[in-house]
């Protein structure tokens, strides 16, 4: 039987986390929250320091940056908007063993549909994608967590196959 007709074997988008570093509170964290609200819609959580750079003058607790995990079908909108500030082409190496990836986007303006701020500047932004089949949730779950099976697991080439089919993505060596 195949695999695109088996319901637990398909391949879909468990969510996207956008992530915009900033390295300093302050201000530029201000902005950085702003340019996130703007583009995803939400609102971003402050993500914090956990080791000691004396050099950046950062500390453990500092907040460095903005994040906005998004699930179901805003993700996958996301995902398509992020894909045309690419130009539809991903790197293979941006894919890892097990179903997941990540890119960047080096000024927020690439986006379609984002008019650029004086007042806000240009930052850049990563986007990582985990894709994920039914059954996933085992490994999350409080209650009865179990390790997912072998033949559940999502290859490199099988999450690069399903971006191509699914959302024309080409890749580059």
């Amino acid at each position: 039987m195949s695999e695109v007709k088996q319901s637990m074997k398909a391949i879909r988008v468990g969510k996207v986390t956008i992530n915009m570093g900033v390295g300093a509170p302050g201000d530029e964290l201000e902005r950085a929250q702003t340019i996130m609200k703007q583009i995803v819609g939400t609102k971003g959580i402050q993500t914090k320091a956990k080791v000691r750079l004396p050099t950046w003058e950062i500390r453990p607790g500092l907040p460095i940056g903005v994040k906005v995990t998004l699930r179901k079908q805003k993700a996958v909108d996301f995902l398509k908007r992020a894909l045309t500030a690419k130009e539809n082409c991903l790197k293979k190496s941006c894919f890892d063993g097990r179903g997941n990836f990540g890119f960047g986007i080096p000024e927020y303006i690439d986006l379609p549909e984002i008019k650029y701020d004086p007042q806000l500047g240009v930052r850049g932004l990563d986007v990582l994608v985990s894709l994920e089949r039914p059954g996933y949730r085992i490994s999350k779950r409080k209650q009865c967590k179990t390790k997912i099976g072998m033949k559940q697991v999502i290859s490199k080439e099988k999450a690069m196959q399903f971006m191509t089919e699914e959302f024309g993505v080409t890749l580059d060596g």
